[in-house]
């Protein structure tokens, strides 16, 4: 129902992820299997449109690629990846950015957030990530675990074959690489503490570990100027572009 945007809106929402792990009524998920729509569906198209009018800002991270290409093409504002990391350094995961897609965000004027998770940063980690996974689900489904057989398995064989975490530099090697790729207004922050299930990169696993990211920065060369538009500027520049296009499409009724 479009106008539950205009309820969120009223109750001070600004910005809205358009998909989780599945797909759904608006768009396919990045972590689905199959894609439903093959991008946006037709009411996300309209979804797309209505939060451009309101001002909502249109979040791509979990978003398909192919759902990424279709919004940057129909969007009048320019998009956040609120918290994504770098395909580049986890090749083949779609949940990440590539590069093309990163070139495309900055040329619409976006704005891709790093996220802190091992697995998003480290491909090595990534990879280890991925095959527990492979063969907890194989195994699962070959004896038919259900309930708290299944989430007991799960937690035993995770204990019984860690993965490891990556380190506070992995971060820093995704900011440096959207830096080098369009440049320093387009990247910012989107640590997901709470949502990658406590894989969080040594020096860097709570928001009390944020003096240690800015130091790394600066270690590497980044002026007070630069981090501040990491930390904020860049993410709070894209929300007043948003505000901004949706007064000209208001006007132009």
């Amino acid at each position: 129902n479009l106008d539950n945007l205009k309820y969120f809106y009223d109750r001070g929402i600004r910005y809205i992820t358009l998909a989780h792990s599945k797909n759904n009524h608006i768009c396919d998920s990045s972590y689905d299997k199959e894609p439903k729509w093959n991008g946006l569906s037709p009411f996300g198209a309209e979804v797309v449109s209505q939060m451009n009018r309101l001002g909502i800002l249109i979040d791509v991270s979990h978003v398909s690629d192919k759902t990424f290409y279709q919004i940057i093409e129909l969007s009048k504002a320019p998009v956040v990846a609120t918290h994504s990391s770098c395909r580049y350094f986890t090749p083949g995961w779609e949940r990440n950015m590539d590069d093309e897609m990163i070139k495309l965000l900055a040329k619409k004027g976006g704005v891709i957030q790093i996220t802190f998770g091992s697995t998003f940063v480290n491909e090595q980690i990534n990879r280890k990530s991925a095959n527990r996974k492979k063969h907890i689900l194989e195994y699962i489904e070959a004896n038919n675990l259900q309930g708290d057989e299944k989430d007991k398995y799960t937690k035993k064989y995770e204990k019984e074959n860690p993965i490891g975490d990556a380190d506070i530099s992995d971060v820093i090697a995704n900011i440096d690489h959207v830096v080098k790729l369009v440049g320093i207004e387009h990247v910012g922050l989107g640590s997901d503490f709470e949502g990658v299930g406590g894989k969080l990169p040594d020096g860097l696993k709570d928001v009390s570990c944020y003096p240690n990211l800015i130091y790394e920065l600066l270690k590497k060369g980044y002026t007070e100027e630069d981090i501040k538009k990491i930390c904020s500027d860049n993410f709070l520049r894209v929300w007043s572009d948003a505000e901004r296009t949706a007064l000209k499409l208001q006007s132009s009724k």
